[in-house]
């Protein structure tokens, strides 16, 4: 019995983490999509002072960052106009690719983008390691 619980733990904890994973982007993906100048619409949820300092090429700039509250995750409508005018993947950029991030997705899944459209860059800007792709400003 105790075999069978600890079975049926252990794979819907791997089932979990496999559709966890699914709906993340790693930095290489990502950079072989900028370079090749693939369609993709990147959702910056970083604070306005952060995106000022870095982030990448035609993000669209929300400081929606936590996306914890509604204030918040209503500046996230300013990128569905855009997301929902084409047929692009969509990349959600946090600082850190963790709560905030997944609060954003979570927002923007509840305005009607498909979960198969969306993933979130994992480790977020902190982790880009292509740092001269990086654009400085507004």
């Amino acid at each position: 019995m105790f075999r069978k619980i600890a079975l049926t733990l252990v794979l819907t904890l791997v089932s979990a983490t496999v559709v966890h994973a699914a709906n993340y982007i790693d930095p290489p993906e990502l950079k072989e999509l900028l370079v090749k100048k693939q369609p993709v619409i990147l959702v910056d949820i970083q604070p306005a002072a952060d995106f000022e300092n870095h982030h990448l090429p035609g993000s669209i700039e929300t400081n929606a960052f936590p996306a914890a509250t509604d204030e918040e995750k209503v500046r996230l409508d300013k990128a569905l106009t855009i997301i929902n005018a084409s047929k692009a993947p969509v990349v959600v950029i946090c600082p850190r690719g963790k709560t905030g991030a997944k609060n954003a997705y979570n927002y923007l899944e509840s305005k009607g983008v498909s979960e198969d459209r969306m993933q979130i860059l994992d480790d977020g800007i902190a982790g880009w390691p292509y740092k001269e792709l990086f654009v400085k400003g507004r």
